[in-house]
């Protein structure tokens, strides 16, 4: 059985972080646990394990389908439309 693959790396682009923390919750004065990168705009925003889960959120209003972890020493990429994670 193979692996399921993203079919949207046409959507990764070489991007800049937008904020050096999730945009959203540094707006509202908020925290995060862990920060993620949109590939295809740059927008920072916080995992799912953080209370507002922003870059879940991008994804819903954008529909910009593959990001990152914007953590340090970290270097996989996950797509929300056909829920694949690599490296």
């Amino acid at each position: 059985m193979s692996q399921p693959e993203c079919t949207h790396l046409d959507h990764i682009h070489d991007v800049t972080p937008g904020s050096e923390g999730c945009e959203e919750c540094l707006k509202i004065g908020s925290t995060w646990v862990h920060l993620r990168e949109c590939l295809e705009c740059g927008h920072v925003g916080c995992c799912d394990s953080s209370l507002h889960k922003h870059a879940t959120k991008h994804f819903r209003a954008t529909h910009h389908p593959v990001m990152m972890s914007a953590e340090p020493g970290e270097n996989w990429k996950y797509c929300y439309v056909d829920e694949v994670m690599w490296e």
